[in-house]
């Protein structure tokens, strides 16, 4: 970039006149949209961070309060006494061979009627 003394008359004419277009516009958008992201002195007001950090301290110590709130969820949980499933049923030898046998009686019976 070159100094302010390297640049002629008419070139530094040029910049205030498109300087001058850039705060009438500037403005006029202001005006329009109505946000104003410009302080008092027309310098730009920096946007607010998005996303927070923690420290790792704190982060730690936040995990720590996490776990302990969930252990007592659990204890809770457990000193309420959640109903245990009924035990898995398991079906006889003869009822099992009851079922094939109908089964086999209804593919007999659908096979005749196709035939």
């Amino acid at each position: 970039m070159k100094q302010l003394s390297e640049y002629s008359v008419a070139e530094l004419q040029r910049v205030i006149v498109i300087r001058e277009k850039i705060d009438s516009l500037q403005s006029q958008l202001t005006s329009i949209i109505g946000n104003d992201t410009q302080d008092g002195d027309g310098e730009s007001v920096a946007p607010a961070p998005g996303k927070r950090k923690l420290s790792a301290a704190h982060r730690r110590k936040l995990i720590k309060a996490l776990a302990k709130a969930r252990r007592i969820r659990w204890a809770k949980a457990k000193a309420a006494g959640t109903a245990k499933a009924p035990k898995q049923r398991r079906m006889s030898a003869a009822g099992r061979a009851a079922i094939a046998a109908a089964a086999k009686a209804r593919w007999a019976r659908f096979r005749a009627a196709k035939a």
